[in-house]
């Protein structure tokens, strides 16, 4: 049996009653704060490059600032994991779980939802 792969957590750039977040670079910020935590460790000296975690990522979602937060974290480093989500619950952000669904093969045909009719 696998194991179910891991939930991101969406923390949007909505307050709880509907406010816009500022600054307007939280995302960028928080996502920053979190870029050495990367698979196989944070590379230091000259082979350091600048870049986001892949567990934790900023993106913009229908037009809101949202920092997408992988689950895998939490096994990785407990103490970020605690860290940005003490953040969006002491800001009052709103919170979003997901899962990541796997891309559809190019190859693949596409599916039709609705059974096809014989009568």
């Amino acid at each position: 049996m696998t194991a179910p792969p891991p939930r991101e957590i969406f923390i949007q750039g909505v307050t709880l009653e509907g406010k816009t977040f500022r600054p307007s670079d939280w995302a960028e910020r928080l996502a920053g704060a979190m870029s050495c935590f990367r698979p196989g460790g944070g590379l230091g000296g000259i082979g350091a490059y600048i870049g986001y975690s892949p567990y934790c990522v900023p993106r913009q979602i229908n037009g809101i600032k949202c920092v997408i937060v992988n689950e895998a974290l939490r096994d990785i480093e407990p103490m970020a994991w605690d860290f940005v989500m003490n953040f969006a619950r002491d800001n009052l952000l709103q919170v979003a779980e997901a899962c990541l669904l796997p891309e559809p093969s190019p190859c693949a045909p596409p599916r039709n939802p609705l059974p096809h009719r014989t009568d």
